[in-house]
């Protein structure tokens, strides 16, 4: 998809991937992730614009929309402003250091 040093820290960008808008973050930490990009309050797709940011002490790694502020974990896609919420996430890694992104990972409700 791009390079990781593309990708600043504690911020997302958006991807096509599939023929599907998927935002990947980057965390403090160098940890990568990839949801979707598809705000399902909002409408739009603008997660990867979001504020990225921690919570609680263990320190889930959350987006919150641009739009209305609902918060979703990066690791799983769940709204935790409102948990029958999910956007469906994606696998992500990184190579060499280029960020690649797989396929959309299965929940239970999918």
């Amino acid at each position: 998809m791009c390079r990781l040093d593309q990708v600043q820290r504690e911020s997302g960008v958006p991807a096509l991937v599939g023929g599907r808008a998927v935002a990947v973050f980057r965390t403090y930490d160098d940890q990568v992730f990839a949801l979707s990009n598809h705000d399902p309050f909002g409408g739009a797709s603008v997660l990867s614009r979001g504020i990225v940011g921690t919570l609680g002490e263990d320190a889930v790694p959350f987006v919150a929309s641009p739009l209305l502020k609902q918060r979703f974990d990066l690791r799983t896609g769940a709204c935790l402003d409102d948990p029958s919420v999910v956007v469906p996430t994606y696998d992500v890694r990184v190579v060499d250091g280029v960020v690649v992104v797989g396929a959309r990972r299965e929940t239970l409700d999918s």
